[in-house]
C-alpha cells in the first residue's frame, strides 16, 4: 500500500523539480534576451554618435572654409571696400579690383547652360524613367543611353575643355560669321554649351530616379479613366516628381557655378564685362585658377580669395533659394 504514496510523492517532487528547471531556463533566456537588447542599444547609441560626429565634422569644415575666405579677404576689402562687388575694372598692375565682370560671366554661363540642358535632361529622364525603366526588362537603346549618361558624368572636365577647343570653338566661329558677329569662337556661348553637356547627367539621373518612384496605382488609375500616355506623364508623373526634378536642376546649377577647367579653356579669359553671349569673358572660378600663381602682392592674392568668397556666397544664396522653391513645390 505505501507504494502509491511514494509514487505520488515522487511525482510531486519530479514535477516541482521540472518546474524549477523550466523557471531557471526561462530566467536564463530572459537574462540573455535582456543582455542582447542592452548590447543592441549600446551599438545603436554608438552608431548614432558616430553619425552625429560625421555631421558635425562636415559642418565644421564648411564654417572653417567660410572663415578662411573671410580672413583672407580682409586686405582686399580694406583696399577696395564694398566697391569690389560692383567694380567693372580688374587691373592687378594698378591694384584696382572689381568682381562684376567675373560675377556676370559666372551667372551668364551657368544659367544659359541650365536653359540649354533642361530640355535634354527632362527628355532623358522621362524616356528612361517612364518608357524604359529597368524593371521592364532590357532594352538595348535605353541601356546604351543609360550607360552614356553615366559615362558623361564621369569624364574629367579637362577632356570637355579639349573637345570644346578643337570641335566646338570652330563650329561656334562659323556660326558667328554667318550671323555677322565678331568670330571669336571662344566666349560665353561656347562655355555655356560645354557646361550644358557636363550638367545633363545630374538632372537626368535624379529625374529618372524620381520618375521611377511614382506609384503605379496613380498611373493605372489615370489609364483606367481613359488618359493617354502623354496625359499621364503631363498630369500625373511630372506633378508628382516635380520636387525631385527641381532638386536635380538645382544640383546641376551648383555644378555649373563651380566648374573651372573646361570653362577656362573656352571662355576667352578676358577681364572685361561681356556685352552679349558671343563676347569673351571670364568666370569667378576660371580667373582664380588662371591668376592665383601670378599674384605677386598681398592685396592681389587677397582679391582672388575675395572672388572665392563671392563664389561661395552666390552658391549658398542660389542653394537657399532653390531649397525654398522645393519646399513650396512639395506643400
Amino acid at each position: 500500500m505505501p507504494e502509491p504514496l511514494l509514487t505520488h510523492t515522487s511525482d510531486k517532487q519530479l514535477s516541482s523539480a521540472s518546474s524549477s528547471a523550466e523557471a531557471s531556463r526561462s530566467d536564463s533566456r530572459s537574462r540573455r534576451l535582456a543582455s542582447r537588447i542592452s548590447h543592441a542599444e549600446r551599438k545603436d547609441q554608438l552608431f548614432r554618435q558616430a553619425l552625429l560626429i560625421a555631421g558635425l565634422i562636415v559642418l565644421c569644415l564648411v564654417i572653417a572654409i567660410f572663415l578662411t575666405l573671410i580672413v583672407g579677404s580682409i586686405p582686399s576689402f580694406r583696399a577696395t571696400g564694398i566697391h569690389f562687388f560692383w567694380g567693372k575694372v580688374w587691373d592687378p598692375v594698378t591694384e584696382v579690383f572689381g568682381a562684376l565682370p567675373f560675377l556676370a560671366g559666372t551667372l551668364l554661363t551657368s544659367f544659359l547652360a541650365l536653359f540649354i540642358s533642361l530640355p535634354f535632361s527632362l527628355s532623358i529622364a522621362i524616356f528612361l524613367g517612364e518608357y524604359f525603366p529597368p524593371e521592364k526588362g532590357k532594352n538595348h537603346i535605353a541601356g546604351v543611353i543609360r550607360e552614356a549618361v553615366e559615362l558623361i558624368a564621369g569624364i574629367p572636365s579637362v577632356i570637355y575643355g579639349f573637345w570644346g577647343l578643337f570641335v566646338l570653338v570652330p563650329l561656334v566661329r562659323q556660326l558667328e560669321m554667318k550671323w555677322n558677329v565678331l568670330p571669336y569662337g571662344v566666349g560665353i556661348l561656347t562655355a555655356s554649351l560645354i557646361l550644358a553637356l557636363m550638367i545633363i547627367p545630374y538632372a537626368a539621373s535624379l529625374g529618372r530616379e524620381i520618375i521611377n518612384m511614382v506609384p503605379a496605382e496613380l498611373k493605372e488609375a489615370a489609364y483606367s479613366l481613359g488618359a493617354t500616355r502623354w496625359e499621364v506623364i503631363r498630369h500625373v508623373v511630372l506633378p508628382y516628381a516635380r520636387t525631385g526634378i527641381f532638386a536635380g536642376i538645382l544640383l546641376s546649377l551648383g555644378r555649373a557655378l563651380g566648374e573651372t577647367m573646361a570653362v577656362t579653356m573656352v571662355i576667352g579669359n578676358t577681364s572685361v564685362l561681356p556685352k552679349n553671349i558671343f563676347s569673351p569673358g571670364n568666370t569667378l572660378a576660371s580667373v582664380i585658377a588662371n591668376e592665383f600663381t601670378e599674384a605677386a602682392s598681398k592685396v592681389y592674392l587677397s582679391a582672388l580669395i575675395e572672388l572665392g568668397l563671392v563664389l561661395f556666397l552666390v552658391t549658398t544664396i542660389i542653394h537657399l533659394i532653390g531649397k525654398r522653391i522645393i519646399k513650396q513645390f512639395s506643400t
